[in-house]
């Protein structure tokens, strides 16, 4: 082979092994958890066999896959609604799910600017088309971060008491999560100054089994 064509292999082979080292720290796992957090899921069964807890559906759908490189993490359009008014959702936001470093996965949360002409977007095939990731209102503090277990799932929470509420007297609020192949366990939780809480459930989480992935 002569000297140039030698060259020109070494250069490309440089250039591929520097995009990879740019854009595949943590990918294989990233994708995994957001491949576990897209579809629908409800809690319909644990409602039947405990009056404490409510039907409730969830939706997490990805957005903006050919807006937003893949080094900048994945975007979900989030939808909650209760199993008898899915056309009225009480709860509607976007994920952004990246790649924190050492093994954390954040999942930072947004609110939307419109959110009564996103109802029921989850079901179209690009949701939010009409928007881009400035359009969105930061959550700021509430950003869950997650770390892979042993079994496969990933479990977290968010920080201490950096998420502001003021819903129904709260102060400030906690989410812990657990992210599996086959569900989504969640408990949000409302407190106030006094650390005593005022929402949410009260002796463990939602069980939000997957019905559709």
């Amino acid at each position: 082979m002569k000297r140039p064509a030698l060259m020109v292999l070494f250069g490309l082979l440089v250039a591929t092994s520097i995009l990879m080292g740019c854009n595949d720290k943590g990918t294989p796992e990233l994708d995994e958890l957001v491949t576990m957090m897209t579809g629908s899921f409800s809690s319909q069964a644990q409602a039947e066999a405990d009056t404490n807890f409510f039907d409730i559906r969830l939706e997490m759908k990805p957005i903006w896959q050919d807006k937003v490189d893949p080094g900048q993490g994945h975007y979900l359009y989030v939808e909650q609604a209760a199993g008898w008014a899915l056309d009225k959702p009480y709860r509607q936001r976007v994920y952004h799910v990246t790649d924190a470093g050492d093994g954390v996965f954040s999942s930072m949360v947004y609110a939307l600017p419109d959110p009564d002409a996103a109802i029921g977007a989850w079901k179209l095939d690009a949701p939010l088309a009409d928007l881009v990731p400035a359009d969105l209102i930061e959550r700021e503090g509430c950003a869950v971060y997650l770390e892979r277990q042993a079994d496969g799932s990933y479990q977290g929470s968010t920080r201490e008491k950096e998420c502001t509420s003021t819903l129904r007297g709260a102060t400030y609020a906690t989410s812990e999560i657990t992210i599996a192949s086959d569900q989504v366990l969640s408990w949000d939780q409302g407190w106030n100054d006094a650390g005593e809480q005022v929402w949410g459930a009260e002796i463990s989480g939602y069980v939000f089994l997957r019905t559709v992935h």
